[in-house]
């Protein structure tokens, strides 16, 4: 028998970064999967899993600082490859970078990334994923002993290797991030990318060339001391996650520990900060 769920569909404003820490929230209740859609998203829970007061403890819902609204129908069956199929579209970068499904024709650039976009953040769809793979294109990091701090589906720390960086660590505090992201390395063959899930604690007594954050502004603010600690001389600080507003506070920080500001990526207000030690 088909398993009936309940879908919701919520719009956001704005759309970050409201979205991700509902995704995060609604998954930690029991949410299957998520839909990115033009408004904001759409999320499934089975409805054995469901009941009425379930959104009541989402703090995210009774913030002040984001305007959301949402409505639930049940749908009795859901094919979950062709709506992920339907609302996932393969994504270029600079010619030379493909994020795609399985099920999309490989284009044959000089990096194909395969991964399972059974949600739709990290696939360098949103702004700022598709921002630090511009910043990765620019590095030689050919030996260079790399983080991906925040991974999410592992979309940058594969890049990372295909262009020669090794070993390479890749953190994150979510569960299904953590999870999703060994199946993508496993799915594109890298032999050089751990993935550890937790959060900035882990880099205690750790050292790397190049450190990729790509996380919301208020954890990175708290945790730029933690990333410069393990920070070689001369390494690479790539930060992403805020808007073009975001800057001075982040650079305040961020300068407090002698790294300079190298080069700055805008798209749609969103930006992408390289720092050099």
């Amino acid at each position: 028998m088909d398993a009936v769920y309940i879908g919701y569909n919520f719009i956001i404003q704005p759309k970050e970064p409201a979205s991700e820490i509902l995704i995060a929230e609604l998954g930690a209740i029991g949410f299957e999967s998520f839909v990115e859609t033009d408004e904001g998203i759409t999320a499934y829970i089975q409805q054995k899993d469901w009941s009425e007061s379930i959104l009541d403890e989402i703090y995210v819902l009774q913030s002040k600082e984001f305007e959301i609204s949402y409505s639930k129908e049940i749908i009795k069956q859901v094919n979950w490859n062709s709506e992920w199929e339907k609302n996932f579209n393969p994504i270029q970068v600079a010619n030379l970078v493909s994020v795609r499904a399985p099920f999309h024709e490989n284009p044959n650039l000089k990096y194909d990334i395969v991964i399972e976009p059974k949600m739709s953040f990290g696939t360098g769809h949103h702004e700022t994923t598709h921002m630090m793979i511009q910043h990765l294109l620019a590095l030689n990091l050919n030996n260079k002993k790399v983080l991906d701090m925040g991974c999410r589906t592992g979309v940058l720390a594969i890049l990372a290797e295909m262009k020669g960086a090794k070993p390479i660590d890749a953190i994150d505090n979510d569960n299904w991030c953590y999870l999703k992201s060994i199946e993508n390395i496993e799915r594109n063959s890298c032999k050089y990318i751990s993935i550890f899930e937790g959060d900035a604690s882990l880099l205690k007594d750790k050292n790397y060339d190049v450190i990729i954050a790509n996380i919301n502004r208020n954890i990175l603010l708290n945790d730029i001391r933690s990333y410069t600690n393990c920070l070689t001389k001369n390494g690479i600080l790539l930060l992403s996650g805020f808007y073009k507003e975001d800057i001075p506070i982040i650079d305040k920080e961020v300068s407090k520990y002698g790294l300079k500001l190298n080069k700055t990526i805008e798209r749609n207000n969103w930006v992408a900060l390289k720092y050099v030690k």
